[in-house]
């Protein structure tokens, strides 16, 4: 009785120990439960892209289109729906995710000095599965259909990715053709920020996507993929009555958990391509 004691308590010790060390690494999220937001808080601003993110904060800058650069405290650069080129700089991600709906969601050729690439997709219908440990970041996926080139259906062929760092889970919706299902909204989980395409046709039409980040109940909302002003602001004119709207100069903000608006907030940001700071 007292050696079967002792191992339980060893057990005890050994998974206490494993999940400490986890939590060194990469702060744990609530992707899947719902948090409350902190209110009263304030969005942090930084002079440039290419400074130290601080610590409990991640960085989001909008490149262009549907490409964004997610930073770290630990100094992670990933890169969504990579094309290949994020602008004059030699920096070279750690991360990208790509979607081939279109090509300006992807590349069949990423610089080979990038250590991790994830396809939002895998062999015609089968789709595909990300979960990558990276430290602070978990990168995961949820697989969605898309529209084929020849108006047909190719399942599973766009992958909503989903970026857990700092306790915040970051998601992009690829190139979405369709709402998600029971199944996909809870996989999803809670996105505190989620970056969505308001082109209103190519995509989704604008209703639909309204329906979606209502659904989705985020704290933060970036519109992407909006091709024109008239886009944009369709969309944000549609969402005025349940999102405040922060429209700023910047293609960048900072924020962290603690950070996030009382009230659900379209943030409009600028894209603009990285160049490096001596350009």
């Amino acid at each position: 009785m007292r050696v079967t004691r002792l191992l339980s308590a060893l057990a005890l010790l050994v998974l206490a120990g494993a999940a400490a060390a986890q939590s060194d690494t990469r702060r744990p999220s609530h992707c899947l439960a719902i948090a409350d937001a902190t209110p009263g808080a304030a969005f942090i601003q930084k002079a440039s892209w290419s400074d130290t993110v601080p610590e409990f904060s991640v960085r989001i800058n909008y490149v262009a289109h549907a490409t964004f650069l997610l930073q770290t405290p630990g100094g992670l650069n990933i890169a969504t729906d990579f094309t290949g080129f994020l602008g004059t700089t030699t920096m070279i991600p750690d991360v990208v995710t790509m979607n081939h709906a279109h090509e300006t969601h992807w590349t069949a050729h990423p610089d080979p000095a990038i250590p991790h690439v994830l396809p939002g997709w895998g062999p015609f219908g089968e789709g595909i599965d990300h979960h990558l440990e990276l430290g602070e970041v978990l990168i995961r996926n949820v697989s969605t259909d898309i529209r084929s080139q020849w108006s047909g259906v190719e399942e599973n062929g766009n992958s909503i990715f989903i970026f857990e760092v700092e306790g915040l889970c970051i998601g992009h919706l690829g190139h979405l053709h369709h709402e998600p299902n029971e199944q996909q909204y809870a996989a999803i989980g809670r996105l505190d920020v989620v970056m969505v395409p308001v082109d209103g046709g190519f995509t989704l039409p604008r209703e639909v996507m309204v329906r979606i980040v209502d659904r989705l109940k985020s704290s933060i909302v970036i519109p992407m993929h909006w091709f024109s002003g008239f886009a944009l602001e369709a969309f944000l004119d549609e969402v005025s009555d349940s999102f405040a709207i922060d429209r700023r100069d910047a293609p960048y903000l900072e924020l962290s958990l603690r950070d996030l608006p009382s009230r659900p907030t379209v943030v409009v940001l600028q894209p603009q391509w990285l160049r490096d700071t001596d350009d």
